[in-house]
């Protein structure tokens, strides 16, 4: 998601893309090689980012990379995230991917992998991929061997407005579980709306349920129960009443339950604009905020999320993960020319100092100057742990599930122990 990724995801935004529809899905797959008649090779490009800068900073890598290769022309497919997991699951259903196409590697590229339809990038990619930042390539590595190149790498955390945590008497931001409560409860004494959530794409509230079953039940836990088809287990269970026990404050913004994320109305704009204190989401925050809201400037701070006090997680295992591409099985040399170009140190810096992206290249990492940038950073570099996003960790309907029962939970349709036992069972039928 991520979202990002995109990072790392809606009814109106699967609507509004099927405009694509049959032409965008018959667009793809291995039929032909996107030549022409006049020796131009045409690539089709699937990615997330439809949000300013990144969507017209995008748009000039391709021109630049087809200035630098005249042959190729590069087709830019752009979706939001819900709309484009949902195209995604009709051409891994049909047997066609794009040339190239975004990924959050995990469980979800696993599956379609093992369905024979991702190109091995092990071999093609190894005089520079190595040079990248491992932690950054882990989500793409499956069996030893690379199916994705990641352009992204971060975490999610709370992105606040200091100025908002300034008049509801909140000194610094909380470190616990009960003082993020009680930072909650002063917010509102104040008359500011707490926490914005976009109810209508269920992973922005998945989020809260994972980094709780991190904290409770801890990091390993949660591979555990993956394995053994098994969330059933007690600190899964709390993790739930700890999110009712925040829902029941009523924290978020007016109308919650049908807002999107990045819409003019949705939760980067509430925050952006000053309409609520915070907001738990990815690196990508901050830009998303400017470009639905106005944005806070100065006023942004991050923090980690809390700890939860008697729990086995701790403060520095962190939820997250970036954003790669992958290659269809088969796609042309040019795809692959395609990913090292933009896997370059140069395209990396210009994606960091435009994008505020974090660096998977070593070399880009002179390209930081946003102070909040260099937190998240400073917060992966310090990490103990690392979980990559539920919904791309597991197998696709394990995470679906995850989030659908989460959603529930907030929305009040569902208790604490009913997410457990229905993540379990769909679990144990994936078997």
């Amino acid at each position: 998601m991520v979202d990002p990724a995109l990072s790392r995801r809606s009814f109106l935004a699967v609507s509004a893309a099927a405009g694509l529809g049959m032409t965008a899905l018959s667009g793809c797959g291995g039929d032909s090689d996107g030549g022409s008649s006049s020796g131009t090779k045409t690539i089709e490009w699937w990615n997330i980012s439809t949000t300013e800068p990144t969507k017209t900073v995008w748009a000039g890598l391709a021109k630049k990379f087809e200035a630098q290769n005249p042959h190729v022309k590069i087709k830019i497919v752009q979706l939001e995230n819900d709309a484009y997991k949902s195209k995604m699951t009709a051409l891994i259903a049909s047997g066609k991917l794009p040339d190239i196409f975004h990924t959050w590697g995990g469980g979800v590229l696993k599956q379609q992998v093992d369905a024979g339809l991702v190109e091995d990038l092990s071999d093609s990619t190894k005089p520079w991929s190595d040079s990248m930042l491992s932690v950054a390539k882990q989500p793409y590595l499956i069996d030893d061997k690379l199916y994705g190149v990641p352009f992204d790498i971060g975490m999610i955390g709370f992105w606040y407005n200091k100025a908002l945590f300034k008049q509801a008497g909140i000194s610094t931001p909380p470190t616990t579980w009960s003082g993020f409560l009680d930072a909650v409860r002063k917010l509102k004494a104040a008359g500011i709306t707490p926490i914005a959530l976009a109810g209508k794409e269920s992973w922005t509230a998945m989020y809260y349920w994972a980094y709780l079953a991190m904290r409770t039940a801890g990091i390993d836990a949660l591979q555990k129960a993956n394995e053994d088809k098994d969330f059933t287990g007690a600190g899964f269970v709390e993790a739930g009443q700890h999110l009712k026990d925040l829902v029941g404050l009523q924290p978020f913004q007016k109308g919650f339950l049908g807002a999107a994320y990045s819409s003019p109305t949705g939760q980067a704009a509430a925050v952006g604009n000053g309409k609520a204190a915070m907001e738990l989401m990815g690196q990508w925050a901050p830009v998303v905020e400017a470009d639905a809201g106005k944005g806070l400037g100065s006023d942004l701070g991050f923090f980690p999320f809390p700890a939860v006090e008697g729990g086995k997680g701790v403060i520095t295992e962190v939820f997250g993960g970036g954003g790669g591409h992958a290659l269809r099985k088969g796609a042309p040399k040019e795809a692959v020319d395609f990913l090292k170009f933009f896997a370059s140190e140069a395209t990396d810096l210009e994606l960091v100092k435009k994008t505020n992206s974090l660096p998977v290249v070593p070399g880009a990492e002179k390209g930081l100057s946003d102070p909040n940038t260099k937190a998240v950073q400073a917060q992966l570099n310090g990490s103990t742990g690392f979980q990559l996003y539920l919904d791309q960790a597991y197998a696709p309907a394990v995470g679906q599930e995850i989030n659908d029962s989460v959603a529930a939970l907030i929305a009040g349709s569902k208790s604490p122990e009913q997410v457990a036992q229905s993540v379990t069972k769909t679990a144990k039928e994936e078997q």
